[in-house]
């Protein structure tokens, strides 16, 4: 495993229940600020094997950014059930869920 890909495993592992990041914050808390789709493809190949919550990492918009239906809805749920409102279009407040491990 790269440098790269241990930050963003351990910052994703890092995320506590009910807050949110974005893959751009991501990239950059782990020292490629923009390596934003690298996250992506860290979160969809290593979800399973790390037990990551691949649910609290979001867009920079503040949007879940998964297109498959089924997907879009299981992330909205399980973010929904750790307290986290999720409005229309899948778009979550980032000046209130975002979690910044540095502040």
């Amino acid at each position: 495993m790269t440098p790269f890909t241990e930050n963003v495993v351990n910052i994703i592992k890092s995320i506590p229940t009910g807050r949110v990041m974005t893959y751009g914050q991501i990239a950059g808390l782990a020292g490629s600020p923009r390596a934003a789709r690298q996250v992506v493809r860290i979160l969809h190949s290593m979800s399973g094997k790390y037990k990551l919550p691949w649910h609290r990492v979001i867009n920079a918009k503040g949007q879940i950014a998964l297109q498959d239906d089924e997907a879009f809805y299981e992330q909205k749920m399980n973010l929904e059930m750790e307290g986290v409102e999720v409005g229309l279009h899948g778009k979550i407040n980032l000046e209130k869920y975002r979690w910044n491990p540095n502040s």
